[in-house]
């Protein structure tokens, strides 16, 4: 397994931890599919897992835990500086600062 730089696991576990906040269904373990063709994530089927969502409409996200790609900088559309992760850090430590909210 090739090892993940350390901003990208940051960020997935950001985005997780926002999925669990929305009270989303959030799942993490190795894919596998079986001989007999069933996917599952860790021990949990997912055909068991998505039938608690049938007929309504989700978005699915799959975030490999293994992609070493870099995390390309953006560029905050607030006060412009440029950062790598899932939000400013300047902008969220002023929100901090001034509102009391993480």
């Amino acid at each position: 397994m090739r090892k993940m730089p350390a901003i990208r696991k940051a960020a997935l576990r950001e985005l997780a931890a926002a999925a669990y906040e929305l009270d989303a269904g959030v799942i993490q373990g190795e894919l596998r599919q079986s001989a007999d063709g069933e996917w599952s994530v860790g021990d949990t089927p997912l055909a068991d897992w998505l039938e608690q969502y049938t007929g309504q409409k989700v978005y699915l996200i799959i975030a490999s835990l293994e992609n070493d790609r870099p995390l390309q900088p953006k560029v905050c559309r607030t006060c412009g500086t440029e950062y790598t992760g899932m939000e400013c850090p300047r902008c969220r430590e002023a929100r901090v600062r001034l509102r009391g909210q993480g």
